[in-house]
């Protein structure tokens, strides 16, 4: 069958089979690869996407059900020149260091930011909750996401570090 989807502001067609995932079309067929293939399985959130806007698992959509959707993969959120500003916050913070789970985070990260402009730090907590990062921890993440609020909101300057981040995942 074939499909009609905008992904990353471009119509694009393709074929595609009933069992052939959003996953396999982005990467296989349009070489975005940004997008990673991880456990397959929905767990690690590797594999986001905004699916009109929405923050969705790639390796769990059939493919054909994005017909006459817009996708936005990493690929999509990075300007001609520079990085996003919650890019640029998840480099500035050392939010980054595999760099696997982070065009999945980002793409969270932007999601939430678009609904919410000011979210609380447990608000980004809950917003990433899908998303595993098995080497950087999340405190950097939450940092950098609340910075890149920040930027967004005009309040700091892009590519400035910013301070210490207390332990926000400290349970005790």
């Amino acid at each position: 069958m074939k499909i009609r989807i905008k992904v990353n502001g471009q119509w694009r067609e393709a074929e595609t089979s009933p069992d052939r995932l959003l996953l396999d079309l982005l990467r296989e067929e349009f070489g975005l690869t940004g997008t990673k293939k991880g456990c397959g399985e929905g767990e690690c959130g590797a594999c986001t996407v905004l699916l009109n806007g929405r923050p969705v698992l790639a390796c769990l959509i059939p493919a054909f059900k994005a017909e006459g959707a817009e996708i936005l993969t990493i690929e999509g959120l990075t300007p001609a020149e520079g990085l996003h500003p919650i890019q640029q916050a998840f480099q500035d913070e050392g939010a980054v260091q595999c760099g696997y789970c982070t065009p999945g985070m980002v793409l969270t990260a932007k999601a939430l930011l678009d609904g919410n402009p000011s979210p609380t730090e447990a608000q980004i907590k809950d917003a990433i909750s899908g998303n595993i990062c098995r080497c950087t921890g999340y405190t950097k993440i939450v940092g950098a996401i609340a910075k890149g609020a920040a930027v967004l909101r005009g309040e700091r300057p892009a590519g400035e570090a910013g301070e210490e981040q207390p332990d926000m995942m400290d349970r005790s």
